[in-house]
């Protein structure tokens, strides 16, 4: 009888241990959410590229071999590669080795981040980088980006006939100079920096990928103090417009109807 008891008792004891250990877990349970919960809206958290294995220095990296996790983001913005970037990765070498589950940083990899680089790795070759003053309606009311392709349109004055009290006159002419041009940076906008979300904004300037000929007739028409202005054209449209006449009043005068009739025409 007593031997039961002591069983008894023994069991009882197990139980309220197992009971207390279990409250006392779920407690902490609760207090390491809340721990996380607040390290969480203190710190932030950003999905990143991680290595999913080994890999030695000089490792070119493979699909195979990245992945991605979840991070705190304090102090990682910049340098830790974020998923959405996973595409600059592959392919990339590395500079040194790494353990699995590790998170992958600019400065792992040889070249560092793409979107760091200057604008001039970003001219072809034989090509050049010119910036001309295109802001508001002359660059399509803020809507031209850089990649896009645009024709440049110039707008010039030169004295004219004096009229009929023989004062001076002023003659405006207008044309097109180029065609299908693309936009490196618009401001300090660059496609990388619209990909990492670093640029953005007002801007004043437009630059573009010309040949050195091109980049002379705009250094040349903005020194004629010449109004420049853009239209965009559509990505897929690479089409060449011939025998673009220049514009005056008289060209308008004489033309504008038969443009409206072609336009009215063209919407039947």
């Amino acid at each position: 009888m007593k031997q039961k008891t002591v069983l008894f008792v023994s069991i009882a004891v197990g139980l309220l241990a197992a009971i207390l250990t279990r409250s006392y877990l779920a407690t902490k349970n609760v207090e390491i959410s809340r721990l996380k919960a607040q390290f969480v809206e203190e710190h932030g958290t950003m999905e990143v590229v991680c290595f999913k294995k080994d890999v030695p220095g000089g490792t070119t990296l493979s699909w195979s071999e990245i992945g991605h996790m979840t991070v705190p983001a304090k102090g990682l913005r910049g340098q830790a590669i974020p998923a959405e970037m996973y595409k600059s990765v592959a392919g990339r070498k590395t500079i040194f080795g790494h353990k699995r589950g590790e998170t992958v940083f600019w400065s792992d990899l040889e070249g560092g981040n793409p979107a760091l680089r200057t604008l001039a790795g970003d001219v072809k070759r034989q090509m050049r980088a010119v910036s001309i003053n295109a802001s508001g309606a002359a660059a399509v009311s803020g809507m031209v980006h850089p990649a896009d392709h645009v024709d440049v349109i110039g707008t010039f004055s030169f004295p004219g006939a004096p009229d009929a009290n023989g004062r001076p006159t002023t003659k405006f002419v207008t044309c097109t100079i180029l065609q299908n041009v693309l936009v490196l940076a618009t401001g300090r906008e660059t496609a990388k920096s619209i990909a990492t979300n670093a640029g953005g904004g007002n801007y004043s300037t437009v630059t573009l990928e010309v040949s050195p000929r091109e980049a002379e007739m705009l250094v040349f028409a903005e020194q004629m103090h010449g109004r420049l202005s853009l239209t965009l054209r559509n990505p897929n449209d690479t089409s060449y417009e011939r025998e673009l006449p220049a514009v005056d009043f008289e060209k308008i005068q004489g033309e504008i109807e038969e443009l409206n009739n072609k336009r009215q025409s063209a919407i039947r």
